[in-house]
């Protein structure tokens, strides 16, 4: 769906009128949060992944030691 400048301007001042300043206002703080605690989650999960597979692999060099 193609929006054109005219159309965009039209269902943005609807939304305006719908929901108010302040509430999309409030929105978008909101939604910033959820992409920035989304993001640390990813980076925190990417993290762990990091130790698990350097444990493995300390894991596998030992036992290669051992035989």
């Amino acid at each position: 769906m193609n929006f054109l400048g005219w159309e965009l301007i039209l269902v943005l001042a609807i939304v305006l009128l719908v929901f108010g300043g302040k509430r999309i206002k409030n929105i978008g703080s909101d939604l910033g949060g959820a992409i920035k605690g989304f993001k640390s989650s990813m980076k925190e999960a990417e993290k762990k992944e990091d130790i698990i597979e350097a444990q493995v692999e300390a894991d596998d060099k030992a036992t290669d030691k051992k035989s």
